[in-house]
């Protein structure tokens, strides 16, 4: 297929192309066509000022603009048949009676040229094979034999003019080439103004691919943030919680340790201001030996009463909370406060 010549759709210079695509090679230039259809116009105007230059058809037929080229790049049937005829070609009408009483099977033929409106394109043969070379597709368009036939028939449905080409066209690199071999074509060539709109169609696509991407980043990005700031309150509310225990067990620590305190000063008799009488003050004496005789006779870390529990003081206290956990040492402040109170209430028991 890379061999094939085949120029793609410039402007309105389809017939420069189908000239093109029909020799296989650059052989004409819309300079070139402009030349050929500038002397037809001039033959034209010999032929009316036979009928006299003042004549008013001759007048109208100046005025006119020409017949065989217009300024987008349009050139007539009559340019193409006199570009042919430089390389000894000519344009026969396929479906003209002459044509058709000789009953030709279009895969016999070598070339066709089809025009519809302003519109010229070639249908080739090329070794073996025939080729849609028309200039607004993206590439050559492989024919089967079979289809040739329906192919042509469907251009003539669709109002095209179908011209067959008769003469021996110049040799070219492709053709020789095919003669060996026998090409395949997996896809179809797509028409140009249907590539340009899916290659627009791709761009919008990837476009709106490439917007969604960068709002799915940011919402990324926002949603990281958000993790943070919750990971950031949480963490602070842990704080919050632990300065709490924190202060709770400080509490705790503070009375239990005046508690203890309380406790200790109950067990020492107070002097009192008031006269105390010889008698009071021996009792009291009594009592205050009696409770020393008896917490010396008491086995170590046991107290009198059977309900009473080992008494930590504060300085015991401070020594071991260096090991021990927060929640350790609230149970610990806790224990103590607990044992304050009992000791209390046994103290005033015994006085």
């Amino acid at each position: 297929m890379e061999s094939i010549f085949h120029e793609k759709q410039e402007g309105s210079l389809c017939a420069q192309h189908c000239l093109n695509n029909l020799l296989q090679g650059e052989y004409f230039s819309p300079v070139e066509l402009s030349s050929i259809a500038h002397q037809l116009d001039e033959e034209e105007r010999m032929r009316m000022a036979e009928g006299g230059v003042t004549s008013e058809d001759y007048r109208t037929f100046l005025q006119q603009p020409s017949g065989n080229m217009d300024d987008s790049g349009f050139f007539s049937i009559q340019v193409i048949s006199n570009a042919l005829k430089v390389w000894g070609l000519e344009l026969i009408l396929f479906n003209s009676p002459e044509y058709q009483r000789l009953r030709i099977d279009p895969i016999n033929e070598r070339s066709f040229i089809c025009n519809y409106k302003e519109h010229w394109f070639t249908v080739r043969k090329l070794g073996k094979q025939w080729f849609n070379l028309n200039s607004l597709l993206t590439g050559p368009e492989l024919i089967s034999d079979t289809y040739l036939a329906l192919f042509l028939a469907q251009l003539q449905q669709e109002g095209y003019s179908i011209f067959v080409v008769k003469g021996d066209l110049p040799d070219c690199e492709a053709d020789q080439l095919l003669q060996m071999i026998r090409v395949q074509q997996m896809h179809r060539p797509k028409l140009i103004g249907e590539e340009l709109a899916q290659l627009k169609e791709q761009r919008v696509q990837k476009t709106d691919l490439e917007q969604a991407v960068e709002i799915n980043d940011g919402s990324g990005v926002l949603d990281e943030d958000e993790e943070d700031l919750q990971r950031a309150l949480a963490l602070s509310r842990q704080q919050i919680d632990m300065e709490d225990e924190e202060a709770d067990l400080r509490r705790a620590i503070q009375l239990s340790m005046q508690g203890s305190s309380r406790n200790t000063s109950q067990d020492i008799p107070q002097t009192s201001s008031t006269q105390l009488t010889s008698e009071e003050l021996r009792k009291r004496r009594e009592a205050y030996f009696e409770k020393q005789q008896q917490q010396q006779q008491d086995p170590p870390g046991q107290l009198s009463h059977p309900c009473e529990t080992p008494t930590t003081s504060p300085e015991a206290l401070g020594s071991d909370l260096g090991g021990m956990s927060e929640e350790d040492m609230l149970q610990a402040a806790v224990t103590m406060s607990l044992e304050t109170v009992r000791n209390n209430f046994i103290t005033e028991e015994k006085k």
